[in-house]
């Protein structure tokens, strides 16, 4: 059988604050009773008995609920310091890393441009020098040689219009009613006519 003491004890660690405080349901023993909830429920709900207690001259009760109130509302504010020092902390665990992301994606391009310059074989051939402008001198020699290229350019191309090319027609074959007699096949029956 457990003992009265090991009840209690465990009765009263139910009480402490583990966790997410602002979302977590307490038990109030107040004067009046038990009251449950979220701890802002409970601020509510003793601000409310305090307002009745004092609208019925009840001093006393208005100061005991007061103080469960002020009780509870000192629990949610500091559980509230907590979770925002937390998230602050996260917040700036975040910028860290990101900063530290953003720096090796950096590092990694400049490495990647260091060693496609590295690679490269030859510069840009704009950056490269130039040769010089050939000057014709006044007799038009320019000292290049001709190619037959240049001379095809140089030579004007007539004005006469190009003939447009027609389809040939093909003859058509010629029937045996239009061929001559002479070169009519003979008939079977017929003999050829020997030449005399």
């Amino acid at each position: 059988m457990r003992s009265s003491k090991s009840r209690s004890r465990n009765k009263n660690n139910r009480n402490r604050p583990s966790g997410n405080v602002v979302n977590r349901v307490f038990d109030s023993s107040g004067p009046e009773g038990k009251v449950r909830g979220t701890p802002q429920q409970i601020i509510d709900k003793y601000n409310q008995l305090a307002r009745d207690a004092q609208l019925a001259n009840d001093r006393v009760a208005t100061e005991n609920f007061q103080q469960h109130a002020e009780h509870y509302q000192r629990m949610l504010s500091e559980a509230q310091r907590e979770m925002d020092a937390r998230r602050e902390e996260q917040e700036r665990q975040n910028r860290e890393r990101q900063a530290e992301r953003d720096r090796e994606r950096q590092e990694r391009m400049d490495r990647q441009e260091r060693e496609a310059n590295a690679s490269a074989p030859a510069a840009d051939p704009g950056s490269a020098a130039q040769p010089d402008v050939i000057d014709v001198n006044e007799s038009g020699d320019t000292g290049l040689v001709e190619t037959p290229e240049a001379k095809a350019e140089e030579k004007p191309k007539s004005t006469r219009k190009p003939r447009r090319s027609s389809p040939r027609k093909k003859p058509e074959p010629k029937k045996a009613e239009d061929a001559p007699e002479s070169s009519a096949k003979p008939a079977e029956g017929d003999k050829p006519e020997a030449a005399e």
